[in-house]
């Protein structure tokens, strides 16, 4: 295969483990990975040598608001923030934390997000960053879980912290608001005996003293992320200071053989969540090469102008924003009438043809891209260089689109918040990996392992099986839970739970996922059988089968409901006709669709748990169209193919 070499042949099956193929790594590898930068120890050394070498470049930004209108980004240098981070660092220990405490972050990127994360970096405290979508009571179970002895937050979720209290407060001792806290605040905190502050106030609570930074090494961990699990409670994913300086330095390496090294002049717009890995990961990167980051208002309405204003030169996508790039644009076209959208598809084509016969996206059609799609461009700022889509599968036509007009790279990455983001990503120029995650980053092996109970053999003609990762790269173990890290984590292999087959270029396709978990086109997970589970309550329905895969941004289902409960609600609705008619009934429909939206509410569901659209099928699901196990176990697979066209007029008709 091209684009990557062998390390370690397959080997079959053994000792009740399935066959494996062959290990791979990136060809960037072949002498070996990237070497430790000298003095490199800790994600603090990676801000501390910025500050050192770049100490005037602008490092953050953000659009000051005046008389309700944003006006142009207003910056903070990289030494300029050292100093303000250190003063924060000081305040922290003045409240008691030292080395190995646990510091949560809860709210959109800003500013303030990155300067207290680098006063935990630099006094070795675990930064722990909280979200609410990971479901009611979430912030509150990683409070008292990660044991958060402090919190920052901003100021609209500081009462969302408050009323974790008096639960959290176990642990959790002083509350810091991002901006300005009230009077009813202070009243409400002081009550569970917590201390509270304004950024301002807070800023100068160490006075003059000055704590000495501890030593951090490599292994140390820097951060607790949480991420949602199959079921119940999320997972704290351990994360070192080796893994993202490792993941940093592959990913330079990638970057410098495919002639995109980064540079000082580099502007990042910061909109996707800090509390995710994949974002944070980046703006690493971008730190280590005294790069400029700029934050968005935290309105994805204004995000498009935000980005008008700051002309970033990389920007970072998840499928669902570029979707909406994606349709704004074929709206635009479209409506520009007929000689304007003629000019542009022959245009496109045109270009499409030369970058799909070999040629680079900048040299394919340069009159096209200064007539036509310099307008595409400027939308986008007009400086973008590369987009980078990660978190879910980017829809094939969607990527070759982008990768014609946008003038700038397109490719795809994917990782996981275990593996710190950034494992695989397909390479510029390569029309060929459209519709792949692209070769590994130069700085992990990865080999396939054969799940023969669904089919996939890793040493067949075309490898097929569970994607496995090895590397510096990888997380240091779920927090509290050695159980569920051993389930995963085999020899030094991560098993990341997706299947995927190699291409002949070296490049991964992801094609299917080993349990019954999937992620929307938002990047969110959704465990299928919980859900099944809680929706099964509902005394309407004697089965249910959920559907939704990641081009999707919601759910829809296919129900078997109980034939006394519909036709009793039938009959005091006064709805005549047999159980096959009341199925194909609208007004059933819109009953069924109410018990699930009822108890999806009762039991405090995400909104993207919640079921869009349901076909009723009066028939229930049987072995005889191989639809069910011989145990009752729902086989998936089938159930999409034999209801594939349902589901398509589904999600046709509830957009």
């Amino acid at each position: 295969m091209q684009n990557v070499v062998e390390v370690e042949p397959g080997r079959p099956a053994a000792d009740g483990r399935p066959s494996v193929g062959p290990t791979y790594r990136s060809a960037f590898a072949r002498d070996g990975f990237p070497p430790p930068v000298p003095g490199m120890d800790s994600c603090y050394d990676i801000f501390r040598m910025a500050v050192e070498k770049y100490p005037n470049n602008r490092m953050l930004g953000h659009r000051e608001i005046v008389d309700g209108k944003a006006g142009a980004y207003t910056w903070k240098t990289y030494k300029e923030v050292f100093d303000i981070a250190n003063k924060i660092g000081n305040s922290i220990r003045s409240c008691g934390l030292a080395k190995g405490s646990r510091c949560g972050i809860y709210g959109a990127n800003c500013p303030e997000w990155i300067i207290t994360m680098e006063a935990c970096n630099a006094h070795g405290i675990y930064c722990v960053p909280l979200y609410d979508t990971l479901g009611a009571g979430a912030v509150e179970f990683i409070l008292c879980h990660a044991e958060v002895e402090i919190a920052f937050a901003e100021e609209k979720k500081i009462d969302l912290l408050v009323k974790t209290l008096p639960k959290s407060n176990e642990f959790l001792k002083t509350i810091i608001s991002f901006g300005k806290v009230t009077q009813e605040q202070k009243g409400e905190v002081q009550k569970y005996g917590l201390s509270i502050y304004s950024w301002d106030e807070f800023l100068s609570l160490a006075a003059d003293q000055e704590f000495d930074l501890p030593v951090k090494e490599k292994a140390d961990i820097c951060t607790i992320m949480y991420t949602s699990g199959t079921t119940g409670d999320p997972k704290g994913v351990l994360i070192s200071n080796a893994s993202i300086i490792c993941l940093i330095a592959g990913v330079d390496r990638l970057l410098n053989y495919v002639n995109e090294e980064l540079a000082e002049s580099d502007v990042y717009m910061s909109y996707l969540p800090l509390a995710h890995i994949f974002d944070r990961v980046v703006e690493e990167l971008f730190i280590f090469h005294g790069a400029s980051i700029g934050f968005w208002q935290g309105d994805v309405k204004l995000l498009v102008e935000d980005i008008g204003v700051l002309k970033p030169t990389i920007m970072c996508a998840v499928p669902r924003v570029l979707d909406r790039i994606f349709s704004g644009l074929q709206a635009k076209i479209s409506s520009g009438g007929f000689l304007k959208s003629t000019v542009f598809n022959l245009a496109y084509r045109f270009k499409q043809f030369r970058m799909m016969s070999g040629a680079k996206h900048n040299e394919a059609a340069s009159i096209c891209d200064k007539v036509v799609f310099s307008k595409v461009k400027e939308g986008l700022g007009g400086n973008v260089r590369v987009i980078l889509s990660g978190a879910a599968p980017l829809a094939t036509h969607v990527e070759e689109y982008l990768r014609v007009v946008t003038c700038a790279h397109v490719v795809q990455g994917y990782g996981l918040t275990e593996t710190c983001a950034g494992s695989f990503v397909s390479l510029p120029n390569q029309m060929s990996m459209i519709g792949t995650v692209g070769p590994p980053v130069p700085n992990i092996d990865v080999r396939l392992e054969s799940v023969p109970e669904m089919g996939y053999d890793a040493l067949a003609s075309k490898p097929r099986g569970e994607i496995c990762i090895r590397g510096e790269t990888l997380f240091s173990g779920y927090y509290k839970r050695e159980d569920l890290t051993k389930e995963v984590l085999i020899d030094g292999w991560f098993h990341t739970g997706d299947i995927g087959e190699w291409q002949p270029d070296g490049s991964m396709k992801i094609i299917d996922r080993k349990k019954n978990i999937f992620k929307l086109s938002q990047g969110e997970y959704v465990a299928v059988e919980n859900l099944e589970n809680v929706y099964g309550l509902v005394s309407a329905i004697d089965s249910i089968w959920i559907y939704g895969n990641s081009f999707e941004s919601f759910l829809v289902a296919v129900v078997n409901p109980n034939k006394e409960v519909l036709e009793s609600w039938a009959a005091a609705n006064g709805i005549s006709g047999d159980f096959e008619s009341l199925c194909n009934n609208p007004r059933t429909k819109e009953y069924i669709l109410g018990e699930l939206s009822r108890i999806g509410k009762e039991k405090r569901l995400k909104g993207f748990e919640f079921v869009k659209d349901v076909h009723l099928e009066p028939v229930p699901f049987d072995m005889d169209r191989d639809l069910i196990t011989p145990t009752y176990k729902k086989k998936r697979p089938q159930l999409l193919k034999y209801y594939q066209g349902v589901i398509d007029n589904m999600y046709k008709s509830a957009k």
